[in-house]
């Protein structure tokens, strides 16, 4: 009886158990995330080169006589147009050795003019009529020296442009091949800018655009743009000029110069600025979301891809730089694949999801490139 029973009641702890199996609680269910399409685009590609600011022209100006500055005429920070007179030397030793000159060759001329007739008839000797003529030419040479230096007696401005302070008040003295100038000028419109990129940077990008893997800029997108010192941008277009044939040994760094339209003289001479220099165009590049790009604990970044059996790939990746909220991306994913932007946090490798296609525009084709990008190699 007792055996009975004990088979009965495991008869009926089987069947509950069972029951229970069949009734337990649901599976998890799939969870949802957001994903955008990769495609490819043109991505024009910039690199920002720091520089400074430096005039087309800078003259200084300096005395070419000795004398005592008496008047100084003009308003210093002012413009100034070459060959306006800006200093006055006391001019009186120089208007007298003009007036000597003058005398002089009147002299001389009328000796030769006497002396012309008396040499024809062979009155006087040749000899004597040629050293008259030389007197004569060499005192006309003298008036004209003596003309340049009561010239040089009016200080002008060698080039037109803003000048700066003046080093000497009226009652200096001054003199000729002094090593202190009076002051400078310089022409701020246009104006330079002079800019250095490293030589290993530039071989790395003519060996992209050889192997095809950039294409080199029109002339609408060459246009060089300027970041001033405090972070704004300067809202005139500068064009690149010309490069150094060499390299600098002790930073191993070619020179590049801009020229700036500059009518307003926002920009000043020793400015420190960050010149922005289209690099090439990446004619099939890849632009992700920045939500779709995450980093491990070593710094390496990586993206969750949805495969066609809607599974969840983890796949480390290679960016370049980031620019309006995406991230070039160099290696590591392809056009037409689905990497997640939501729901990140709720997924892993080999996990099945349901996906989405989120909303994602950006007309923007620009990113700027680091010099060490590895795009470039």
């Amino acid at each position: 009886m007792r055996y009975t029973l004990s088979v009965l009641f495991l008869s009926m702890l089987l069947i509950a158990c069972d029951r229970s199996t069949n009734n337990g609680a649901p599976a998890a269910p799939v969870p949802h995330v957001s994903v955008v399409t990769l495609k490819t685009q043109p991505i024009t590609l910039f690199a920002s080169l720091p520089g400074r600011t430096t005039a087309v022209r800078s003259a200084e100006v300096r005395p070419q006589v000795d004398g005592i500055i008496l008047k100084r005429l003009f308003t210093e920070g002012t413009e100034v147009k070459a060959g306006q007179q800006l200093y006055q030397i006391d001019p009186a030793s120089y208007q007298a050795a003009y007036d000597k000159a003058v005398a002089t060759y009147i002299n001389a001329e009328s000796v030769v003019k006497r002396y012309k007739p008396l040499a024809a008839a062979h009155a006087v000797s040749a000899q004597t009529y040629d050293d008259a003529v030389a007197t004569a030419a060499e005192a006309k040479a003298d008036v004209q020296t003596a003309r340049v230096n009561l010239e040089y007696t009016k200080v002008r401005a060698p080039i037109s442009g803003r000048i700066g302070r003046s080093l000497f008040t009226e009652g200096a003295l001054v003199t000729n091949g002094q090593s202190s100038y009076l002051t400078t000028i310089s022409q701020l419109d246009p104006i330079y800018v002079d800019v250095s990129e490293s030589s290993l940077e530039l071989l790395r990008l003519r060996r992209a655009l050889r192997e095809g893997k950039l294409k080199a800029p029109s002339n609408h997108e060459a246009a060089v743009r300027l970041i001033l010192e405090d972070g704004s941008s300067y809202n005139q277009e500068g064009r690149l000029d010309f490069s150094e044939v060499t390299v600098d040994e002790g930073t191993g760094s070619v020179t590049l110069r801009a020229t700036f339209p500059n009518p307003h003289h926002v920009l000043l001479p020793g400015m420190f600025v960050h010149a922005r220099l289209v690099q090439g165009v990446q004619e099939e590049g890849i632009l992700a979301p920045q939500e779709a790009i995450g980093h491990d604990i070593k710094g390496r970044p990586y993206a969750y891809v949805v495969k066609t059996d809607n599974t969840v790939e983890q796949r480390y990746i290679t960016t370049g730089e980031m620019s309006n909220g995406q991230w070039q991306v160099t290696s590591g994913l392809s056009a037409g694949e689905k990497v997640v932007t939501e729901g990140i946090q709720n997924i892993h490798t080999g996990m099945k999801v349901s996906s989405s296609e989120q909303s994602k525009t950006d007309d923007s084709n620009t990113v700027q490139l680091s010099m060490t990008d590895p795009s470039a190699q």
